[in-house]
């Protein structure tokens, strides 16, 4: 593998990383009700997933496990998109604005992985 491959590895897998850490800390910002308390939790399994399924696919043993793990990242990324479009934000401003760019970022990795897919395929 080049050094370019490399670091686009290392800042795709920074990048899930950090999409994962502001969904814990944006949960954390959520009115405690019983639907945010239960749409959180899935929010933040789905979210966490992206990143740990995009390190097991660069550690597959092969093309076909390397591609299924590359699904499941695209899959859980549009996963926490769901669960962030439907978390109650009560109308803060600040708390809807990083619900809105979450948004944004879950939809940006729902389509690098899927250019990823059509590269691999």
């Amino acid at each position: 593998m080049s050094k370019t491959q490399n670091t686009g590895q290392y800042d795709l897998e920074e990048r899930t990383f950090l999409f994962a850490r502001k969904v814990r800390a944006f949960a954390k910002t959520l009115p405690r009700t019983l639907a945010n308390i239960e749409d959180g939790r899935q929010l933040i399994r789905a979210s966490g997933s992206v990143g740990a399924n995009y390190i097991e696919a660069n550690e597959s043993l092969s093309k076909k496990d390397f591609v299924m793990r590359i699904k499941i990242c695209r899959k859980e990324a549009k996963e926490s998109r769901y669960w962030l479009k439907l978390v109650h934000t009560a109308a803060e401003s600040s708390v809807e604005k990083e619900r809105l760019s979450l948004i944004q970022e879950s939809t940006e990795l729902m389509k690098i992985f899927g250019a990823i897919l059509q590269k691999s395929e």
